[in-house]
C-alpha cells in the first residue's frame, strides 16, 4: 500500500513526538541508522510507520548503552538482509549479551572503587580523632 500525506509524519513533528531534535534524526540518517527519508511538498523530510518504528529501535538502544559502531552492525545486517527480523534478532542477542557483560565489569569496578573510598574516607576519619584541633 503507497505511503499518503496523511500516514506520514513530518521531521518536527516525530522529533517532538519523541523528545529529540531534528538534528537528531538528520544525524541518524547521515550515518546511515536511518534510511532515506521521504520529501513530501515543500520538500520537508516525512517518516513512515517503518521509519518511525526504526527510530524508536535507535533510541531504545542509546537508552540501553549500546554505542553507534554497534547500532551499525544491527543497521548494515537489518538492510542487507531485507529488513527480516529472522536475521537481525540473533545479532540482537549477541549485542546485548557483550553489553552485558561490559556492564558486569563496569559494576565490578564501581564496587571495588566504592569499598576503597569508604576505606579511605575510615582511615582519614581515624587521622582527624588523633590530631589535636587546630587553632
Amino acid at each position: 500500500m503507497p505511503e499518503t500525506k496523511d500516514s506520514m509524519i513530518q521531521i518536527g513533528k516525530l522529533a517532538k513526538q519523541l523528545g529529540i531534535t531534528t538534528r537528531t534524526i538528520r544525524y541518524y540518517e547521515e550515518i546511515g541508522l536511518m534510511g532515506q527519508a521521504k520529501r513530501l511538498g515543500g520538500g520537508a523530510r516525512s517518516y513512515d510507520r517503518d521509519d518511525v518504528l526504526r527510530l524508536k529501535f535507535i533510541l531504545k538502544l542509546k537508552e540501553l548503552g549500546i554505542g553507534l559502531k554497534e547500532m551499525q552492525e544491527l543497521a548494515d545486517n537489518f538492510d542487507s538482509h531485507n529488513q527480516s527480523f529472522d536475521t537481525i534478532t540473533p545479532k540482537v542477542l549477541e549485542i546485548l549479551e557483550l553489553h552485558i557483560i561490559k556492564v558486569d565489569e563496569k559494576i565490578a569496578c564501581l564496587t571495588s572503587l566504592r569499598s576503597d573510598i569508604i576505606n579511605y574516607r575510615g582511615r582519614i576519619r581515624e587521622l582527624l580523632k588523633g590530631k589535636p584541633p587546630s587553632a
